[in-house]
């Protein structure tokens, strides 16, 4: 899908949430009696786009969406992930069929019901991308990646949990790039080091070395003229991110096997 035609199509999706009001608690609404009463962004939607995004010429939306550049857009698209409600309640303003004004709103349905939407347009973009329940466009997994992204590591510890989190987000960002994704291994990888005095118990000595002979040499931890550092990064970053996330869910349950016996 090209990237006018997803623009074309993420606006459709924006206009017909508009207009059934999923977006009146953030931006206001306009009434006959009343003129523009404002949201919770107040009067100035431009001024409040600037703020959150720092970005200028993206509105009013009609005039402004379809020609915006990738980044731009996926910067609106979380933008407006972030200021969407489903309206619950509020009243019908018949005189000149004014329409529906609301008052009460459920944010976590609207964003679920944005998402729905949103991410059937996305994942038919390039390799595809979607947008998170965190309101983040990321890429989608690779293929048979998903079940280990979305597995939960067994533990309490946030040292181990947070940083694979992170690493996660980091990795996956739609903006990342080839140091965002250094960063995000260097990250699991210090997770491991974080484990290695409990793996020394579970794993071989050699096994344990070779862990971090990855990281260590393939100029991912350290920078000096003994690293490895003419490899297609497009190809063996994926391959260590992967290779060192499944490794962590591996040692975590393998120590947690060792400590139910």
């Amino acid at each position: 899908m090209p990237l006018t035609v997803l623009a074309s199509l993420l606006y459709t999706v924006y206009e017909q949430l508009s207009e059934a009001g999923y977006f009146q608690e953030y931006f206001g609404y306009s009434c006959v009696d009343a003129g523009n009463v404002s949201g919770k962004l107040g009067g100035d939607i431009e001024a409040a786009l600037l703020f959150h995004l720092r970005r200028k010429s993206l509105w009013p939306f009609p005039e402004k969406f379809k020609d915006l550049s990738e980044d731009k857009l996926f910067d609106l698209v979380e933008f407006l992930h972030d200021h969407i409600s489903k309206p619950i309640d509020g009243y019908h303003h018949a005189f000149a069929q004014c329409g529906w004004h609301y008052h009460t709103f459920d944010a976590k349905t609207g964003q679920a019901d944005y998402r729905e939407r949103v991410n059937l347009l996305l994942e038919s973009y390039k390799d595809g991308f979607e947008i998170s329940e965190q309101g983040e466009v990321r890429e989608l997994p690779q293929p048979g990646t998903a079940p280990l992204l979305a597995a939960n590591l067994p533990s309490s510890d946030v040292n181990v949990s947070s940083r694979v989190e992170s690493a996660i987000v980091k990795f996956r960002r739609y903006q990342s790039t080839a140091s965002d994704r250094r960063d995000a291994i260097r990250d699991l990888a210090d997770v491991l080091e974080y484990l290695r005095p409990q793996l020394k118990d579970v794993l071989a000595k050699q096994d344990e070395a070779d862990l971090f002979n990855i990281a260590n040499n393939f100029a991912i931890r350290h920078h000096n003229t003994q690293q490895k550092s003419d490899y297609d990064t497009s190809i063996w970053l994926s391959w260590m991110f992967y290779f060192y996330l499944a490794t962590i869910h591996a040692a975590m349950r393998m120590l947690q096997k060792k400590s139910q016996v």
